[in-house]
């Protein structure tokens, strides 16, 4: 399976790191805005083909793949590219920054056929897995998930201190992750919503600190606070308040509600939830299915998600 990885910061590291671990891929290709930074990532990982030039990667000969870990404004428009080049992609989340350009990617996906996939990787967390096992098995039920998203942005770095180009965004990338993963572990999509933010960064143009409320039909509820002002622990943090048992899961750790350690190392092949990602990227291309996390599994979050954002539009300062 040859790939190209477009996008070489903090994230697209990530994707190099979990693939250099899965047999069958070699990465060909990268594309980044910056040549000599593209330069050095390749010669590290010793990827032969680097360019500033999207379209000169996808006409790589034997190209299969692409992996967008490009900046969010950027998602769309170079995800239908890659599909209207015949080429299979995974979008990191966000797959857009809003409602309309989310549905484009879902019709371009059903008229290309190709595998598209967004990065919505905590569906692929051994700890939400294990979880998520105990749902389909009918021992758990979702009763509350609460949720803490919380990072120090101040100033626009990424996540390996380096200045970032473009600017992240509570709602449409953060958000995005705990909304999905609310109706994926129901199984239904929020019939109410409800957003309340902050001021917003004098310099950045957005809002630092925001709160979410979600509902789902049958009566489950998700509360998720988020801040770029939070100078403490970082990452994000979620409590599953179930009919059977409390757990707290901390990215690829889970915990029963009284701190004691739950074993998730046999979920799956990697306790690496980027790794399992790509993985199921890779095999759903092999397999010639939908993959779990496509692009039309995710639209109903990023309908959620556009539904949040007029109402904070609307709401007075």
């Amino acid at each position: 399976m040859k790939v190209c990885l477009a996008g070489h910061g903090a994230f697209g590291i990530k994707h190099l790191e979990a693939m250099a671990k899965i047999p069958g891929v070699e990465v060909i290709s990268l594309a980044g805005s910056n040549m000599d930074s593209a330069r050095e990532v390749a010669q590290q990982w010793k990827i032969p083909h680097w360019t500033a030039n999207l379209a000169e990667s996808l006409a790589q000969p034997g190209l299969d793949a692409v992996i967008l870990t490009t900046p969010t404004q950027m998602h769309a428009a170079q995800g239908e590219q890659c599909m209207r080049a015949g080429k299979h992609v995974m979008i990191e989340i966000p797959m857009a920054d809003s409602v309309a350009d989310s549905e484009r990617l879902v019709r371009v996906q059903r008229e290309t056929g190709v595998v598209a996939m967004a990065g919505h990787t905590r569906r692929f967390n051994p700890s939400h897995q294990w979880v998520h096992q105990r749902i389909l098995a009918g021992e758990l039920k979702v009763l509350q998930m609460d949720v803490q998203t919380y990072f120090f942005r101040r100033t626009n770095t990424n996540a390996l201190g380096k200045p970032r180009s473009w600017t992240d965004h509570l709602l449409w990338h953060h958000a995005c992750h705990t909304v999905d993963l609310f109706g994926y572990q129901t199984g239904e999509s929020a019939s109410q919503a409800y957003a309340l933010q902050g001021p917003k960064h004098p310099t950045l143009g957005i809002a630092m600190d925001m709160s979410i409320g979600l509902k789902v039909t049958s009566g489950a509820i998700c509360t998720l606070s988020l801040s770029f002002n939070n100078d403490g622990p970082l990452g994000t943090f979620f409590r599953y308040i179930c009919d059977n048992g409390t757990y707290i899961a901390r990215y690829d750790e889970l915990l029963d509600g009284k701190n004691n350690p739950i074993d998730v190392s046999k979920v799956d092949v990697s306790m690496n939830g980027i790794e399992l990602q790509d993985r199921e990227f890779l095999a759903a291309i092999r397999d010639r299915r939908e993959p779990n996390s496509s692009l039309a599994q995710c639209l109903p979050a990023m309908r959620t998600l556009g539904h949040l954002e007029q109402q904070v539009n609307a709401a007075p300062p």
